[in-house]
């Protein structure tokens, strides 16, 4: 037996979700089984647990779109007994029972052999949110962002994927400006190494201005909607958005100006369905370009017990740094 977050419907068709015991035998069948040690706490996770389900399709489900652990036992030959695996993506944890337990069992392709000099915990304390970030600066990087070439923005950099993106780009020897609407975050955002504050008023709002100054010369953008269309309007000449979230909603209300006239590029950074070969290099760029030692300024401790408030936490906005979650405590 071992304690998982289930939700599940009730008879009125709401779903409640509560830590229940469940058997290895409950698990779905795939070719791995994990002793999971570590989860996180995502937005989509958020989604899964209220009260409207989310993104879940079945019930009872067991949400958690990423976690970190030790091989217990595998049918696929990439993997051994005492393996230590990160996974994320794959739809795990919407479509496919998660992180939120003490067993897991998923595909071999899903996993990702954890790099050498980080551990399950602090691969947590990076999880989805880093993860994605770090995919954000790779995929600038090709683009041509190189530190001197003036500010990067990061939208919502208080949040999961911010603050990590902000300490990457820090450390990387990038000029950050943090954007955030939360006043008391100024300290945590430049100890990340945030240079330059930016309040969120000053960008949320649209434009009939479709060029505005050329301010950044890259940008990391959480956000989307009218704060995304905003930016591409102040984005350098030749410029990149690496757009990864929506916390802002999902409509562009933005012209093609900015393209034709500047050369600005917006890249769509997808974290679940990434090749092996590509998840793996983002992760041992993890390694090398985030200063593991400021893991700890970003981490929230939890149990499977916070989990249903943290839920309504993130979807809310409350939710600043990472969340931990201790799937064993």
């Amino acid at each position: 037996m071992f304690n998982a977050l289930v939700v599940d419907k009730n008879e009125d068709g709401k779903t409640q979700a509560a830590v229940k015991q469940l058997r290895l035998d409950d698990l779905p069948h795939a070719e791995v089984t994990v002793a999971v040690d570590y989860s996180t706490v995502n937005y989509k996770d958020g989604l899964c647990i209220g009260p409207g389900g989310g993104l879940v399709r079945n019930y009872p489900h067991v949400p958690g779109i990423d976690f970190a652990g030790t091989v217990e036992n595998s049918e696929d030959p990439r993997y051994a007994p005492g393996d230590k695996v990160v996974l994320t993506g794959w739809r795990v944890g919407e479509a496919h029972w998660g992180g939120y337990a003490q067993k897991a069992r998923v595909k071999g392709d899903w996993l990702v052999p954890l790099p050498d000099g980080i551990s399950t915990r602090q691969a947590m304390a990076v999880g989805t949110a880093g993860f994605t970030a770090m995919l954000a600066v790779m995929a600038l990087e090709d683009h041509g962002l190189t530190p001197g070439q003036g500010p990067v923005l990061v939208t919502g950099a208080a949040g999961g994927v911010g603050s990590v993106a902000t300490a990457i780009l820090a450390h990387l020897g990038y000029e950050v400006a943090a954007v955030t609407g939360r006043p008391e975050t100024e300290e945590y955002l430049r100890g990340l190494g945030a240079s330059q504050i930016v309040p969120r008023e000053q960008l949320n709002e649209t434009t009939k201005r479709p060029l505005e100054s050329e301010s950044w010369a890259g940008c990391v953008d959480a956000v989307g909607g009218a704060m995304l269309a905003r930016l591409l309007g102040q984005m350098k000449y030749g410029g990149s958005v690496a757009a990864v979230g929506l916390a802002g909603g999902a409509a562009l209300p933005a012209t093609v100006i900015p393209f034709l006239l500047r050369g600005v590029n917006l890249l769509g950074i997808d974290s679940v369905l990434q090749p092996f070969e590509k998840r793996q290099r983002a992760w041992q760029r993890v390694v090398t370009d985030l200063p593991l030692e400021k893991l700890d300024a970003m981490v929230q401790p939890a149990t499977l017990q916070d989990l249903p408030q943290l839920g309504a936490d993130i979807l809310a906005g409350k939710v600043q740094g990472r969340v931990v979650v201790d799937v064993n405590a």
